[in-house]
């Protein structure tokens, strides 16, 4: 809710009120809850977004330490060389990560010119492999290496995170990926990635959202809204800026926090 200065003001004010310093008082108080709210706003986001990135870095470093193992035995990584990650995938499903995996990049392996490591969480307790038509010369051909979660970090961006979108391929949830570059020695190997359900990701920060007594939004770096407090920007519009407004980065993440300002 937002709280303005002339919503301080009444018309039954008793004679030789001071109704400008009563709204200065109140806008500096809501200006104060503001800053504090936005505050545990920020720090919750990056939590919960630390939490995928920290799972996808275990990813990384255990992909790039198998490449390395097999590079010293003379050989080239394969397929069967991957399934050594599971273990490592499984252990991270559930909670807030609904899929996760390592993309290789196309002719990484010897017996596989495109390849995914990748588990989804299944009702059942078992994890299942996502199995996508990786023949190029198939209609059904999958090319995964023009999606946004491969292209960033193949272009050397530490962090992505893609969506929300409506993930038709895997679970038709809407979801967002988030991913990361795997290299060795400065050779890019491929993505890790993982999958985040929408509606889990604002289950852990919507409740700080509620918090801030101005309009807050959470969008990214094509203003697509993840989550926000008002029903003027729901998940998946765009905000492409409005007067009263001000955007505020997100340490660490390519994400902002739009908030109202009450001008």
């Amino acid at each position: 809710m937002i709280t303005r200065s002339d919503t301080v003001l009444s018309d039954s004010a008793p004679p030789g009120a001071r109704p400008a310093a009563t709204a200065v008082t109140a806008t500096s108080a809501t200006s104060a809850a503001t800053a504090v709210s936005v505050a545990g706003v920020l720090a919750r986001v990056r939590d919960t977004a630390e939490e995928v990135f920290t799972a996808l870095g275990d990813v990384r470093a255990a992909t790039a330490g198998r490449a390395r193992a097999v590079r010293r035995n003379g050989r080239g990584l394969a397929s069967d060389d991957l399934a050594a990650l599971r273990p490592l995938l499984f252990g991270h499903l559930g909670a807030i990560i609904a899929g996760i995996g390592f993309i290789a990049a196309p002719g990484l392996l010897a017996d596989a010119p495109w390849y995914l490591e990748w588990w989804q969480e299944n009702p059942t307790g078992t994890p299942v492999q996502l199995l996508r038509d990786l023949d190029p010369s198939s209609s059904a051909f999958y090319d995964y290496t023009h999606w946004d979660w491969y292209t960033g970090p193949e272009s050397g961006v530490e962090r992505t995170i893609c969506g929300p979108y409506v993930d038709y391929l895997c679970t038709d949830e809407y979801s967002l990926t988030l991913s990361v570059p795997v290299t060795l020695d400065g050779v890019f190997l491929g993505v890790a990635a993982a999958d985040v359900f929408v509606r889990r990701f604002q289950a852990a920060v919507v409740p700080a959202l509620r918090d801030v007594p101005v309009p807050a939004l959470l969008v990214n770096t094509q203003g697509r809204v993840v989550a926000s407090n008002t029903a003027r920007w729901i998940a998946g519009s765009v905000y492409r800026g409005a007067e009263g407004f001000a955007v505020r980065p997100v340490p660490g993440l390519p994400l902002s926090l739009v908030e109202g300002t009450g001008r």
